[in-house]
């Protein structure tokens, strides 16, 4: 189904990096090793250098469809042309109807009087050769005079017939007059619609944009391309689809109101702000897309639940489903459409405590979300990693996947908990990966806000084994700071400081302790009073390798703020 699944049994989903000795020496100002990256996915190019004949074709095609329904004014039409034509083949196909209705009773009635006519004869017949086989001729004489007495009957049923179908007649002449004079009446309302409708759509809008790019292909904007593509590459290149999911989205936009609280304002409805967490942009991925998190965990709140679960009367979207726009919106905001850009997002989705498949109220949300995503916001994730996936997702899945495109399958990525920083470390660089995911960010952090501060390195300690890391103080009075993460920990942690006098004594800076998988990664420092190297020991006593990522820096108490 094209799902990338990253779990603890499967094979490894990032690329191993380099070995490095049992001793690193690691000393201020030196180079650090530098983190091998993995190859992050590539989506295809925005610039038309890069598009296909076909694909070239295509965007030119849905260029002047666009460029002709504004000009025109019809952007915003709902094919009502095609509806009074309609209505007007209506009328005659109905006249139609009536007429070989009309001919169809007529052929049944003769049908009807022809075979009354053929009964009489029919039972004489019959009659006649019994009385033939049998010799009795006295029956034969009956059956004539039953004959006799049958047709002076049939000639008064044929009567009743005819006079019947003539009062149906005379009804149905009196009936037209008036049918044609409702059809005059109907089709002349229509002509004066007609007139009237050249007036409304006299009022053009050039400057109707969408994401806040113009969508008037004259007026030469790059971005315009841009969105163009998006819309086409998620009807496979299929300019009439691709222009008619346009103008829906362009209609949908203009009929939600939920829409007017944007980023530039920011101001929510009461009680619609989201919950803290909930949705935000933190960060960007290797390839410079903003990166969205999404905590389903918040949920797991009753009052939280009910709160974005409910509805104002039945008149509005579900509160859950208004959140979920407005902060796309507000994400949106930050993506550059410009060629070569990052025009789309990393979407990121904690399933770590949510509500999970067994609350009806929030699966029938998330799949309003989802649908109303594809049909509106096409091509704007570029991937979508779900990571603490609890087992119970799986069966879950089977109801979700039947409404993902085959496009959307493919992005989408799924991670157990054991594998959340690997997963994450594909697309995200170590130093933009929140601490909570395994990762070295933190939130207002800044002792690594320095550009040469933020210089990862990486050993690898294999299984059954151990491994340090040595940071150097090469004089007195030296603070040294650090960042340590393990993936997948699962081992034991220990950090001294050596001073470089051999008279001196080692000093702990924290005793040796079992880290466990869920662990964030370890921020410590040590001032030196005096010149020697703080040695971190990583013990590894699991059947598997351990990868190490790590960032110091060295500060003397002469040093300027960089």
């Amino acid at each position: 189904m094209g799902v990338e699944v990253v779990s603890g049994g499967a094979v490894e989903a990032v690329a191993p990096a380099k070995e490095v000795s049992a001793k690193v020496e690691v000393e201020a100002g030196a180079a650090a090793v530098a983190v091998a990256k993995n190859m992050s996915f590539r989506e295809e190019s925005n610039r038309l250098g890069d598009l296909k004949d076909a694909e070239r074709k295509a965007l030119a095609e849905l260029r002047a469809k666009v460029e002709e329904a504004i000009v025109e004014g019809k952007l915003f039409d709902d094919d009502s042309a095609s509806v009074k034509v309609k209505a007007k083949v209506e009328p005659k196909k109905k006249e139609g109807k009536k007429k070989e209705g009309k001919k169809k009773k007529a052929e049944e009635k003769k049908e009807e009087a022809a075979a009354d006519e053929k009964k009489p004869e029919v039972a004489a017949e019959e009659k006649k050769e019994d009385a033939v086989e049998a010799g009795e001729e006295k029956k034969e004489e009956e059956a004539k005079e039953e004959v006799a007495v049958a047709e002076p009957a049939e000639e008064k049923k044929e009567e009743a017939v005819a006079a019947e179908e003539k009062q149906e007649e005379a009804a149905e002449e009196k009936k037209e007059p008036e049918a044609e004079a409702a059809a005059e009446k109907e089709e002349t309302a229509a002509v004066e619609a007609e007139k009237a409708a050249p007036v409304a759509a006299a009022v053009v809008d050039k400057d109707v944009a969408l994401w806040g790019v113009p969508l008037l292909p004259s007026k030469g904007d790059e971005a315009t391309d841009v969105v163009l593509l998006k819309f086409l590459r998620a009807r496979d290149f299929k300019a009439g689809a691709a222009f008619d999911m346009l103008r829906r989205t362009l209609r949908w936009r203009r009929e939600w109101k939920s829409l007017a609280a944007t980023a530039a304002d920011g101001d929510d409805d009461e009680g619609d702000a989201l919950p803290e967490g909930a949705c935000v942009l933190d960060g960007a991925d290797r390839e410079g897309h903003p990166v969205c998190y999404n905590a389903l965990g918040v949920f797991a709140d009753e009052a939280v639940y009910r709160s974005a679960l409910g509805t104002d009367g039945g008149k509005k979207p579900a509160r859950f489903l208004r959140w979920r726009v407005r902060a796309m919106e507000r994400h949106v905001a930050e993506l550059d459409f410009r060629p070569g850009g990052a025009a789309s997002l990393l979407q990121v989705t904690d399933l770590r405590g949510s509500p999970g498949p067994a609350r009806k109220d929030l699966r029938v949300a998330m799949k309003q979300v989802l649908d109303l995503f594809q049909d509106n916001y096409p091509e704007l994730v570029a991937r979508n990693i779900l990571i603490n996936v609890p087992f119970s997702y799986y069966a879950f899945t089977t109801v979700f996947f039947p409404f993902l495109t085959q496009r959307t399958k493919s992005k989408l990525v799924v991670a157990r908990p054991s594998k959340v920083t690997e997963t994450l470390l594909k697309y995200i660089p170590i130093e933009a990966i929140p601490v909570k995911y395994g990762g070295l960010k933190r939130d207002g952090d800044t002792e690594f806000a320095c550009e040469h501060d933020a210089e990862i390195a990486e050993v690898v300690v294999k299984a059954n084994s151990t491994e340090t890391i040595e940071m150097e103080a090469t004089e007195g009075d030296t603070t040294l700071t650090w960042d340590v993460t393990v993936l997948g920990w699962e081992v034991r942690y220990t950090e001294e400081f050596v001073p470089a006098d051999e008279g001196a004594y080692t000093i702990v800076v924290s005793k040796g302790r079992k880290v466990g998988a869920g662990e964030e990664a370890v921020r410590n420092s040590f001032r030196a009073v005096e010149a020697g190297k703080v040695v971190i020991t990583v013990e590894n006593a699991t059947r598997g390798r351990k990868r190490v990522l790590f960032r110091h820096k060295a500060k003397s108490a002469l040093a300027k703020k960089c």
